[in-house]
């Protein structure tokens, strides 16, 4: 067996979260298990799916680039591997040999020697390879059972047993705020670390997500007398499905803006509310429909947010054999999102006998604000275009 253990980056701006980068590390074997700091990965029965040991870890390091690894550690237990991410991760003195591990390793590095670590020092004992040399019996009785049973485990004479991570059918993650949040930029730590977990899972999940929901819990149930909800909600709709927490970010970051607390808030929830299958990269020679920048669906989703979703249009045509009837002004969202059925709607609301009248006959006929059409001068009707019909000369 061969054992891997990761550890995530924190920054100021963009804290580590073992659970989002175990989700993602399960696209490269099933036996995923969160272990004290480490997020653990037991590679030997998928690393030759991957071209070879070396080549998995480059996979693994450049799948998670949005989220850095800060230290790896390699061995041939799980408890090898943690203590190789902790010796990394402390920048000391490295074993001269690999034959000499793990009798090499410090006692810092084995979770279990820890607590014991000032007694175990005034022994002698700075090593797993002196601590072995000690009589089982005597350390049992010293520090208890669980120091031998780990050191067993440590070189492979006892099986290792874990808890393998799972994803879960749907997402719904929450988090307890560090600080109470008085207001919504105080959310958006959370925002991030729950975004970066529903990146994680819809790439696992090979979901994309259309609707979600942040939910945060108030601190107070009553202010000046009158009482408060539990709860507070906000729900973001795309138009069409993303991964992407880039594009979730900005649009959480610009719906929480115009958004007011009731009462500051400890806790944060984020559930999905609608999800669709994801098509996937393809891997045509040819070239795609795929540009730099930002897509035209994000661009109308972030002005929707900023200024209402009804104040950015978009043309969509009409069946109507009429020049002024031949397109309509429409919601440009949920035209974006459902393309044919938003032309549809939009088509049968300027139908309506209250857009068009009865028989379309009156200033319903001629006037284009009463047809639905957007009231403004600079129309690009054909010049032709009369207002009322003009008997023809024959």
């Amino acid at each position: 067996m061969h054992w891997i253990a990761l550890l995530p980056q924190h920054e100021p701006d963009r804290p580590g979260d073992p659970l989002a980068l175990g989700w993602r590390a399960l696209e490269f074997t099933p036996r995923v298990a969160l272990v004290d700091e480490a997020v653990l990965l037991e590679v030997s029965s998928t690393e030759r799916l991957w071209g070879g040991r070396d080549r998995l870890l480059a996979r693994i390091f450049e799948q998670n680039r949005p989220q850095a690894i800060a230290a790896r550690g390699q061995g041939a237990t799980s408890l090898i591997a943690i203590a190789g991410l902790r010796l990394a991760l402390a920048q000391s003195e490295k074993p001269r040999e690999q034959t000499a591990l793990p009798d090499d390793l410090p006692l810092a590095t084995l979770s279990a020697a820890r607590p014991h670590l000032p007694t175990l020092a005034r022994l002698g004992c700075r090593s797993w390879g002196q601590l072995r040399a000690l009589p089982r019996a005597g350390i049992a009785r010293r520090f208890g059972a669980a120091l031998v049973d780990a050191l067993d485990r440590a070189y492979g004479e006892r099986p290792e047993s874990h808890r393998w991570l799972a994803l879960p059918e749907r997402f719904d993650q929450a988090l307890d705020l560090p600080t109470l949040a008085t207001g919504t930029p105080g959310l958006l730590w959370a925002v991030q670390r729950l975004l970066d977990r529903l990146s994680a899972w819809a790439g696992a999940r090979q979901q994309g997500v259309l609707a979600l929901e942040f939910e945060w819990t108030l601190d107070q149930r009553r202010l000046n007398g009158r009482p408060l909800p539990l709860h507070e909600q906000l729900v973001l709709r795309t138009a069409q499905p993303t991964q992407s927490s880039a594009h979730l970010r900005r649009l959480a970051g610009e719906h929480l803006a115009r958004a007011k607390l009731a009462a500051p808030a400890n806790r944060l929830r984020l559930r999905t509310l609608e999800t669709a299958p994801w098509p996937g990269a393809s891997a045509s020679l040819l070239q795609g429909d795929e540009r730099p920048g930002e897509r035209l669906h994000q661009l109308v989703e972030r002005l929707g947010a900023r200024f209402g979703q009804e104040r950015v249009l978009m043309w969509a045509p009409r069946t109507d054999h009429r020049p002024e009837r031949m397109q309509q002004w429409c919601a440009a969202q949920p035209l974006l999102a459902r393309a044919p059925r938003a032309a549809a709607s939009c088509d049968a609301v300027a139908k309506s006998p209250s857009a068009t009248g009865p028989a379309a006959t009156g200033p319903a006929a001629t006037d284009p604000a009463a047809a639905g059409l957007p009231a403004v001068d600079a129309r690009l009707y054909p010049a032709w275009l009369l207002p009322a019909p003009q008997p023809l000369t024959v």
